[in-house]
């Protein structure tokens, strides 16, 4: 089990994720990110600029929350240079 990273680590490691695109995205997240008409760009630019919340134990993982004023995307280490993204929606107008 991968121990929580703090806002500023995760962050880090998201970035550095981003820049080799070894990420996924799973099948709830999908369904979410449709629902809410967002697309892979918009989650990718949420975790690019967003800020990244203390991590919860959630579900078996330890979530990072990433938000902008508009969107939440929510994802979970599996590996140092892996995450995978569980849930994404907009803001309540």
């Amino acid at each position: 089990m991968l121990e929580p990273l703090s806002p500023v680590e995760a962050k880090q490691r998201i970035r550095s994720i981003l820049a080799s695109g070894d990420f996924s995205v799973t099948g709830h997240a999908r369904e979410e990110m449709e629902a809410e008409d967002l697309s892979i760009a918009d989650c990718v630019n949420v975790l690019r600029g967003g800020v990244v919340h203390p991590a919860e134990w959630e579900h078996g993982s330890w979530r990072h929350r990433v938000e902008t004023s508009r969107i939440t995307v929510v994802i979970a280490f599996r590996s140092e240079d892996y995450f995978v993204v569980v849930t994404a929606w907009r803001a309540a107008p």
